[in-house]
Order: structure tokens, then sequence, then C-alpha cells
């Protein structure tokens, strides 16, 4: 699977690299090396993070299905009790 980021999210990560570059690194790097490091990174770091991202949101799915019944739970013939329980409080 190739993991592709939006064009604007990749300018961002270009203008990124050049600023850590100029703050950390001796010489400055230009648009292409930059893009080149970029695109370096997706194919080569990129799956790891993506596919922890897959497993920490399988694990919040799973929480929320095995709690399904707790959250979507209703009690089943309940007409007749509320309506008792109002006659009760009438009197």
């Amino acid at each position: 699977m190739t993991i592709e980021i939006p064009k604007q999210a990749r300018t961002a990560g270009i203008a990124s690299i050049q600023r850590y570059f100029e703050e950390n690194m001796p010489e400055p790097i230009g648009d292409l090396p930059a893009g080149l490091l970029l695109n370096f990174f997706i194919e080569e770091i990129g799956p790891a993070i993506y596919n922890q991202a897959v497993a920490d949101a399988q694990v919040r799915m799973q929480l929320r299905v095995s709690d399904l019944n707790g959250e979507l739970f209703a009690d089943e013939f309940q007409y007749w009790p509320k309506i008792d329980a109002k006659q009760k409080n009438r009197r």
C-alpha cells in the first residue's frame, strides 16, 4: 500500500524540513532535496506509523464494540412499570 499525503500537507512538510535544517543543521536544504527526504520518510517510516494508527483504532473500536450492550441496551417491556409508578406517585 502506498501512503500519499495531500498536496497542501506535502508543501507544509517540505517547509517544515527546510526550517528544521535552517535551525539545526550547518547547511540549509532546498526544495528538491527536502521533497526527496520527505518521500523517503513517507516510504520508509510512514507504514510503521500508519500500521500503529490502524492498531490503535482497532483497539478503540473493539473497546466500543465490547461495550455496545452497556452503551445501547434498552430495557424491554417498560410501559406498564412506568404507568404503575406514575399511578403510585398520584396516590
